[in-house]
């Protein structure tokens, strides 16, 4: 028997522990090489760990668990044969003409089923208020094709998100628009024809008589095919992550069984950064050029971040964060906050905790202009700029300055997990008076972050990092994040967006006499 221990990689610089948030497989399953067997949630992100190895899995920790970062999490026995499917049986001579007509009447294609339904008509619904156009971005079902009802037949592109659009009937589809064009809410874009069923899988073709007595059996008998695993192979999370960063896989030295690429080493290496002993490759060299329209959603983006360079008299201001309190503080607390609430205590529920906080005190910050008016509101609704499959999303905490840090960090992964899903809706990514992005979490120590309008400031996390300070006169190594305040200098001033990036840094830096106001960190974590 071999068994391979499958560790918890680091998800990224000064992360020492994540938590086991879902299974994706149970005891005894059989699991393919790079197949992720469960979801693991750090303070930054949602992420799959991959089998290193093909085998049937043993689970050794639960659901909810915090683990720490090479904590073994599974067992895979690899000596395990992957369950082999039931084969057809052999088609004798006798049979073959029943044969042939299974492969005639299973042609893979949808059949009339006599009805006489009518057609549905498929038109574009209003993916929210003031959204009067989509743009078709892509056919997810081809001309001719059967779609089940409530089946995505296609994804529209709005100014807002990327959405798509069911079908409202089963049956035969009709494309009539193409991909690419602007259409008006309301718009017919396909049509369904009910009056078929479903297209019948083609059956296998007989084998060959000559082959009969070399199967006797009525079943085959399983194949056992073993798997290869080169090194240098990279899992699926980690290929992603360096498509994402444009990392050459060949560089990456893997850390992982027989030379396998993880996750931790494309980190690790994006984190390294260039290595002047590398030689640098050639690229490309065809002198052949493409052309691909922007996407509606994308086209907005820009437009709105053009408009904010324009329109606005942007401004950053900086500092820096001495995390060390709230990492003890998470630390004490951490198993005590997850069995009285049932979520995880992470760094941004301190960070929108303190935000809201200075949001009282410096309303201008959470103030907008409105032509020659400056509107201001008597609530915080905080955006949380999250990484989706569709690109950057920033969906709002309505009246986050009433929630407590378990309601803050609830409501986050909520989001964060439609997020990832591409299940967010325009709702809940409309409006916020203002916004919190993570760069950190691709390794940014320092940004300037855009303002999302019509909002006046925005907030820049960063990466964590062990830095040399000054200490009471003496010098200590402290995990730093700089903090970046982009604002609008038409309505905040300087004085109140440096008083306002300091009074965060305070309520971080003292969350015990400043953000629990009188009361101990047991009694506010805890909910006492």
């Amino acid at each position: 028997m071999s068994i391979v221990e499958i560790k918890v990689p680091s998800p990224g610089e000064s992360i020492t522990e994540v938590e086991i948030a879902t299974w994706l497989k149970s005891n005894g399953d059989y699991v393919e090489l790079d197949e992720d067997i469960c979801e693991v949630d750090s303070d930054k992100a949602t992420l799959g760990l991959p089998s290193e190895a093909a085998g049937t899995i043993e689970i050794l920790v639960e659901e909810g668990e915090t683990v720490q970062v090479g904590e073994v999490v599974a067992k895979i026995d690899t000596s395990a044969a992957a369950p082999a499917a039931e084969a057809t049986e052999v088609v004798t001579e006798a049979a073959a003409p029943a044969a042939e007509s299974a492969v005639a009447a299973g042609d893979g294609k949808p059949t009339p089923n006599g009805g006489n339904a009518p057609i549905i008509e498929i038109k574009v619904p209003s993916p929210g208020e003031s959204i009067t156009e989509v743009e078709i971005a892509t056919w997810l079902k081809e001309d001719g094709d059967y779609v089940e009802l409530d089946e995505d037949i296609c994804e529209v592109d709005s100014d807002k998100a990327t959405l798509g659009l069911p079908s409202e009937a089963a049956g035969v589809i009709t494309v009539m628009v193409e991909e690419g064009t602007t259409v008006q809410v309301g718009e017919i874009v396909a049509k369904i024809d009910p009056n078929y069923t479903a297209p019948v899988a083609a059956a296998s073709a007989p084998a060959p008589a000559a082959a009969a007595p070399k199967a006797a059996a009525s079943k085959a008998a399983p194949i056992a095919v073993k798997a290869s695993h080169a090194t240098g192979h990279a899992g699926p999370t980690a290929a992603k992550l360096a498509r994402e960063a444009g990392v050459d896989l060949s560089k990456v030295n893997g850390s992982g069984k027989e030379g396998r690429v993880l996750q931790s080493d494309v980190v690790d290496y994006i984190a390294a950064g260039f290595n002047a002993g590398d030689v640098a490759q050639g690229w490309g060299g065809t002198r052949e050029e493409s052309s691909k329209k922007m996407k509606a959603l994308r086209r907005k983006i820009a437009e709105r971040l053009v408009s904010v360079k324009q329109e606005t008299a942007m401004l950053t201001t900086f500092n820096e964060v001495d995390m060390k309190p709230i990492m003890d503080i998470r630390k004490q607390y951490k198993e005590k906050f997850k069995e009285t609430h049932g979520v995880g205590v992470g760094f941004m529920s301190f960070f929108t905790k303190a935000v809201t906080e200075a949001l009282r005190q410096f309303p201008d910050v959470n103030a907008m202009i409105d032509d020659d008016h400056i509107v201001s509101f008597d609530y915080a609704d905080i955006g949380i700029a999250v990484s989706g499959p569709k690109g950057l999303m920033v969906p709002v905490l309505r009246n986050a300055e009433q929630m407590s840090l378990a309601e803050i960090e609830a409501e986050i992964r909520r989001l964060a997990l439609k997020s990832r899903d591409g299940k967010l809706t325009i709702q809940e990514m409309t409006g916020g008076t203002f916004t919190i992005t993570n760069g950190g979490v691709f390794g940014s120590m320092l940004s300037t972050p855009i303002i999302n309008p019509p909002q006046s400031a925005i907030l820049g996390m960063h990466n964590i990092v062990e830095r040399p300070v000054a200490i009471n006169g003496k010098v200590e190594i402290r995990p730093i994040m700089y903090v970046a305040l982009s604002y609008d200098h038409r309505i905040i001033d300087g004085k109140d967006s440096v008083g306002f990036l300091k009074t965060v840094k305070d309520y971080l830096e003292n969350p015990v006499s400043l953000m629990f106001g009188g009361k101990t960190p047991e009694q506010v974590l805890l909910g006492l």
